[in-house]
């Protein structure tokens, strides 16, 4: 009995996980820093060069992709570079963006 509550905590746990991921990337400014610091780690000041939004916009942004643990900051002098703290979601991200090709490609249009 005890196992079995074990692992239903566990999987509650990852479906609270799975929402606060799926949360962080449901934004397109949130997706393009996805992007951009899946290539390659990226100092926060490229990122603000690159996305055109306010300091105040992308620090709330990283915030919520740190916030679900996909991205992370490290400082090397006065620089802060942002990197993917998970390597699969760079994996997952091109996952979600072949099947919106494929919706796309079939004509698909979003209930939305």
């Amino acid at each position: 009995m005890k196992k079995r509550n074990g692992n239903r905590q566990l999987e509650e746990e990852l479906y609270e996980r799975r929402a606060g991921i799926c949360k962080a990337f449901a934004n397109p400014v949130r997706l393009k820093i996805l992007d951009l610091v899946a290539k390659r780690a990226c100092p926060v000041a490229e990122l603000h060069q690159q996305l055109g939004i306010s300091l105040a916009n992308r620090s709330q942004h990283l915030a919520v992709l740190k916030a679900a643990g996909v991205v992370g900051t490290r400082r090397t002098g006065k620089q802060v570079h942002c990197y993917l703290a998970i390597s699969e979601v760079k994996q997952a991200c091109a996952l979600l963006c072949d099947v919106l090709r494929a919706q796309v490609k079939n004509g698909q249009r979003l209930g939305i």
